[in-house]
């Protein structure tokens, strides 16, 4: 298994881009790891719909 790991800090208009395209891969065995930095926009909130 591998780690992947994403920082983020306000990163709402990337971060769906960004979770589709690791969701994506063909290599199934990973984890998703976003380091959110206490964003001031919905970036949680869009993360949270991919758990």
């Amino acid at each position: 298994m591998i780690s992947i790991i994403i920082p983020s800090y306000n990163s709402e208009k990337y971060i769906a881009l960004t979770l589709d395209s690791v969701c994506a891969q063909t290599y199934r065995d990973f984890e998703v790891l976003v380091m959110n930095d206490c964003s001031q926009d919905h970036t949680a909130e869009i993360v949270s719909a991919y758990t």
